[in-house]
C-alpha cells in the first residue's frame, strides 16, 4: 500500500515508528478516506479492466464486435443522438436546448445538415473538423478513424460555451433522404456510423414531421439499426402546431401504424407530440397548447436526467457488453474444439468453411449445453459468418472457466449507491422539475397553482361553487353534513379521498362547511380530478383569507 500513498503519509509513519498502535490507526484512517475519495467511475474502470477486458482480449472480441473501452469512454458526458429525415426539426431542437447557434449550424426546409455534427461544451467556441476530432486523445471519438477519410470529411464538432453542454453532448445526424439515387451518393456506410453513435449514446431522439410521415427505405434501414437500442429510443412528432386537432389525431394514428410495421414490439412506443423550438405556436388551441407544453416538459426533463443517471447507464452498458462477450467466448472456444486435429496438416480451409456454414447448429448446441445463455445475446449469424472468414481457428483459445466466472459476477462488490451521480445541470430552457416559482412551468396547474399570487386562487373558480352552495340546505350559514356528503358523492371518489378533502377544507374543525370552506373543498375536488395529488396538510396559499386571523390566534395560544 505504501507505493500508492503520498510522501507526507510515509514520513508521518516513519516519525511515529516507535508507536505501532498509533501507526495502525493512522494507516487505517487514511486508507478509509483514500478509498472514499475514489469516484464511481474509477470503480467502473477497475471492474471493466480487471474482470471483462481480459476475457475480451483472450477471445478476440474487439476484432469481431466492438473496440475496447477507453478512459475517455468512461469519462464522456452523456450523449443525445438526433436522427430523422431532413427538415424534421432536429437542428432547431438542439439550438432551442442550448439557447444559441453553434459552429456549422444550418437550418432550412431543404437537406441542410449533411454531416454528423457533434455539439460539445467548452470555454472557447470553436469549430473542429473530423480528422482533428478523432486525433484528440481527450475525447471519445478516436475509434471513428476506422471509417476512413470519406466519413471524416462528413464529421464535424462545434464547441459552444453554454450551461447545458457542461453536462450533456448532442449529436446532429445528416437528414435521411429517400430514393436509391440519393442514398447511393453517400461516400461512407451511413448505417455503420449511425450504429457507432447509437451504441455510445444515452438517448436517441427519432424525429418525424407532422406534415410528412413517409418512411423512406433509408429511414427504415436506420430504424432497423436503432431497434437494437430500443431502450434509448424517444420518438418525437414535431411541428404538430401546424395542423389542427382533428388532423393531429389522424397523423398520430398514421405514425403509430407506420412504426408498428417497422418496430416490431409488443409495447407501443411513446410518441412526444409538440413543436420543439422557440417560435410561437402556429395554431392557437388551448387544449393542444397545454398538451404541447407538457409533452415538451416531459421530453426535456428526460434529457436533463441523463447526467444524474450517467454512471448507471455506463454500468448497464458494461453489463450488456459482458453478456455478449461471454457468448462470444463460448462460440470461439467451441469453434476451436470442433476443428479436427487433421486440419493442422491438410484441408484446414475446408473444415473451417464447414463450421462456418453450420454456424446456426453450433449456436443451438451451445445454448443446449449452457442453459444460462440467452438467445438474445448471440450475434447475428450472417454477420458472424462474414467476420469468421479468413480467421485461423487453430489460433483460437480454449474456454477459460475462471474468466467466464469473473465476467459473470461483474457486479459483485460494487456499491450501487455510488452510481448516483450528483450533477448540477444548468439550463434556462429546461425548468427544474420541482421549481414552482416560474408561472410557465408545465406542471404548475396543481396544488401549487396560485402560490405566488396576491389573491386567493379559489376565488378564480368559485362562481359555480357558490351556486351549488346556495342550493344546499344550511344551518347558521353553513351547509349540512348530509347535504354536502350527497354533493361530494357525485364525484364518485372513494370515501377515503372525500374524507381527506373534507378534513383539509374544514379549517375550524366544527364538522360543517361555510361558503369559503365549501369553495375550497370543491377546488380540491377539481385538482384531484385533474390527476394531481392532495397535500398532507393544507398549503398556506390555499387557506381562505377569512380564516387567517383564527389560525394566527390558534397558533399564538
Amino acid at each position: 500500500m505504501t507505493n500508492v500513498l503520498p510522501y507526507c503519509y510515509v514520513r508521518c509513519c516513519n516519525t511515529l515508528r516507535k508507536n505501532p498502535n498509533f501507526r495502525k490507526i493512522i494507516h487505517r484512517s487514511f486508507y478509509k478516506n483514500f478509498m472514499k475519495d475514489r469516484t464511481s467511475l474509477d470503480h467502473l474502470k477497475n471492474v471493466y479492466k480487471s474482470k471483462l477486458l481480459p476475457l475480451e482480449k483472450r477471445y478476440l472480441y474487439h476484432e469481431f464486435h466492438l473496440p475496447p473501452l477507453t478512459d475517455q469512454d468512461f469519462e464522456a458526458k452523456p450523449m443525445v443522438l438526433f436522427v430523422g429525415q431532413y427538415s424534421t426539426g432536429k437542428t432547431s431542437m438542439i439550438r432551442y436546448l442550448i439557447e444559441k447557434d453553434y459552429p456549422g449550424i444550418r437550418i432550412g426546409p431543404e437537406p441542410t445538415t449533411d454531416k454528423f455534427m457533434v455539439v460539445m461544451g467548452g470555454d472557447k467556441e470553436q469549430s473542429i473538423p473530423g480528422n482533428a476530432l478523432v486525433a484528440d486523445p481527450t475525447k471519445q471519438f478516436s475509434d471513428l478513424s476506422r471509417f476512413g477519410n470519406k466519413f471524416l470529411k462528413k464529421l464535424h464538432c462545434g464547441i459552444v460555451n453554454t450551461p447545458l453542454l457542461d453536462s450533456i453532448t448532442f449529436v446532429d445526424t445528416p437528414g435521411i433522404l429517400s430514393g436509391e439515387k440519393q442514398r447511393a451518393q453517400r461516400d461512407y456506410n451511413f448505417n455503420d456510423t449511425l450504429n457507432w453513435f447509437a451504441e455510445r449514446s444515452d438517448m436517441i431522439v427519432l424525429t418525424f414531421d407532422a406534415n410528412k410521415l413517409d418512411i423512406s427505405d433509408e429511414l427504415k434501414e436506420a430504424i432497423d439499426v436503432l431497434k437494437a437500442h430500443d431502450s434509448k429510443l424517444r420518438i418525437v412528432l414535431n411541428k404538430a402546431d401546424t395542423i389542427n386537432g382533428r388532423a393531429l389525431l389522424r397523423v398520430h394514428g398514421a405514425l403509430m401504424w407506420a412504426l408498428g410495421k417497422t418496430i416490431v414490439s409488443p409495447e407501443v412506443p411513446r410518441v412526444y407530440i409538440g413543436s420543439f423550438w422557440d417560435q410561437p405556436y402556429s395554431i392557437i388551441n388551448d387544449v393542444n397548447q397545454a398538451m404541447f407544453n407538457e409533452e415538451e416538459n416531459d421530453l426535456f426533463q428526460d434529457i436533463k436526467s441523463l447526467p444524474y443517471e450517467s454512471v448507471m447507464s455506463k454500468l448497464n452498458h458494461i453489463g450488456k457488453r459482458a453478456k455478449t462477450a461471454i457468448v462470444h467466448a463460448y462460440i470461439i472456444s467451441e469453434l476451436r474444439s470442433r476443428l479436427p486435429l487433421i486440419s493442422m496438416f491438410m484441408n484446414k480451409s475446408k473444415y473451417q468453411n464447414e463450421l462456418i456454414n453450420n454456424l446456426e447448429d453450433l449456436f443451438n448446441d451451445i445454448q443446449v449445453m449452457n442453459k444460462n445463455l440467452s438467445s438474445g445475446d448471440f450475434p447475428d449469424v450472417n454477420k458472424m459468418k462474414a467476420a469468421l472468414k479468413g480467421k485461423n481457428f487453430s489460433l483460437f483459445n480454449c474456454l477459460d472457466k475462471k474468466l467466464i466466472e469473473r465476467a459473470t459476477n461483474l457486479m459483485d462488490g460494487l456499491n450501487m449507491e455510488m452510481t448516483i451521480n450528483e450533477v448540477d445541470v444548468q439550463s434556462n430552457t429546461i425548468a427544474n422539475k420541482n421549481d414552482t416559482s416560474c408561472p410557465f412551468n408545465a406542471k404548475m396547474k396543481s396544488i401549487d397553482e396560485g402560490k405566488f399570487e396576491e389573491g386567493w386562487i379559489v376565488d378564480y373558480y368559485r362562481k359555480p361553487y357558490d351556486k351549488i352552495f346556495d342550493s344546499l340546505q344550511k344551518i347558521n350559514g353553513k351547509v349540512l353534513r348530509s347535504a354536502a356528503k350527497e354533493e361530494f358523492l357525485k364525484t364518485k371518489f372513494p370515501n377515503s379521498v372525500l374524507s381527506k378533502i373534507w378534513k383539509l377544507a374544514d379549517i375550524d374543525n366544527d364538522g360543517l362547511l361555510d361558503s369559503d370552506e365549501f369553495a375550497l373543498a370543491m377546488y380540491l375536488v377539481k385538482i384531484k380530478l385533474e390527476g394531481c395529488e392532495l397535500p398532507a396538510t393544507l398549503p398556506k396559499h390555499l387557506i381562505p383569507p377569512s380564516k387567517h386571523k383564527k389560525i394566527d390566534l390558534h397558533n399564538n395560544s
